[in-house]
């Protein structure tokens, strides 16, 4: 199972600043560590180039983000001073889904040791999202004739808002969003499922819920691939979550998520999205465990993935297309 991660491009904050840069390095050090993967597993994407991005994104959004003439609203809006590595961790961050997604078609999972910045809108960023890596990887599949069928699995607790607004209106692609009702977005969007759920909820609730939302997902197609978004902030003890599950809950999640793909021969691309737990480590934790439970359903993955129609994973030969809807 192939971990790609761009940790070591370091984006440069203000001393205080509430995002939790440090836990994709702490991430990939614990998996390292773990002894369940290889060194070859651990792969530096490449950065996503303007055409992968601009099948998401305006242009005119990515030149000011290029070029760094962002206004003062708009670097307020996404959370993040402009700087050129943020720029180059952004698209190498964005890049790690798409080769997460080429290798997942080939290989049944692979993952992201970031990634999921699913509040980034067409012609804006913003909640700590530069560019929107689910939103640009599908669009890629599509593109590059690997996938038709895609399901966005969203169990970050705040919606996917910039990933529902464009991706909406594709048939083939359906976005099921389970978050919190009263959290960040406060204006939401509309995706093909959302799932509110209230303060508090903890793991019985939401497993339940989680539960109907993918019956509702496999029922409605018959996906080619899943992009799933696992948060690890749905953490009782997560300080921007307000949900109450557990770390025993949460791998239940991830769980219930690999299992509904397994069964349904769909291959599996993770990212991490959020995790703001007040100790760092447990946000650690519930992404290490996100990543190892992947790998334990990778062997049932991986049948999917060899009796499906997926191109080779480096993205420069003709990939086989699917049949025609």
């Amino acid at each position: 199972m192939k971990l790609f991660y761009a940790d070591h491009f370091v984006l440069p904050l203000p001393a205080g600043h509430r995002f939790p840069m440090e836990k994709y390095s702490r991430l990939r050090e614990r998996l390292r560590n773990s002894g369940l993967f290889s060194g070859d597993d651990f792969i530096v994407p490449e950065a996503a180039s303007d055409a992968d991005i601009l099948r998401a994104h305006d242009a005119a959004y990515l030149d000011r983000v290029a070029r760094g003439t962002l206004g003062p609203a708009e670097q307020r809006r996404i959370g993040f001073p402009w700087s050129a590595p943020m720029v180059e961790r952004s698209r190498r961050s964005a890049g790690a889904t798409l080769a997460a997604c080429r290798h997942a078609l080939v290989d049944g999972c692979a993952a992201n040791l970031a990634g999921g910045t699913h509040h980034a809108h067409r012609d804006f960023g913003s909640g700590f999202c530069v560019f929107n890596d689910a939103a640009i990887a599908a669009l890629a599949m599509r593109a590059e004739g690997r996938a038709r069928q895609i399901a966005i699995i969203d169990c970050d607790v705040h919606q996917g808002d910039g990933t529902a607004t464009i991706l909406a209106g594709l048939p083939d692609v359906f976005t099921l969003s389970l978050h919190g009702e009263k959290n960040f977005p406060f204006r939401k969007a509309t995706s093909t499922l959302d799932i509110e759920l209230p303060d508090g909820t903890a793991d019985a609730d939401y497993l339940a819920a989680l539960r109907d939302g993918l019956e509702q997902v496999f029922a409605a197609l018959q996906p080619d691939l899943a992009i799933y978004l696992a948060g690890a902030d749905p953490y009782r003890d997560d300080r921007l979550g307000r949900l109450a599950l557990s770390v025993d809950g949460l791998v239940a999640r991830d769980e219930l998520v690999l299992q509904h793909c397994a069964m349904h021969g769909t291959p599996v691309a993770v990212a991490m999205a959020g995790g703001y737990a007040r100790e760092i480590d447990d946000t650690v934790t519930i992404h290490a465990n996100t990543i190892t439970t992947a790998a334990r359903f990778a062997p049932l993955l991986r049948v999917a993935a060899e009796h499906g129609t997926a191109g080779s994973p480096g993205g420069q030969d003709t990939p086989q297309r699917l049949p025609a809807a």
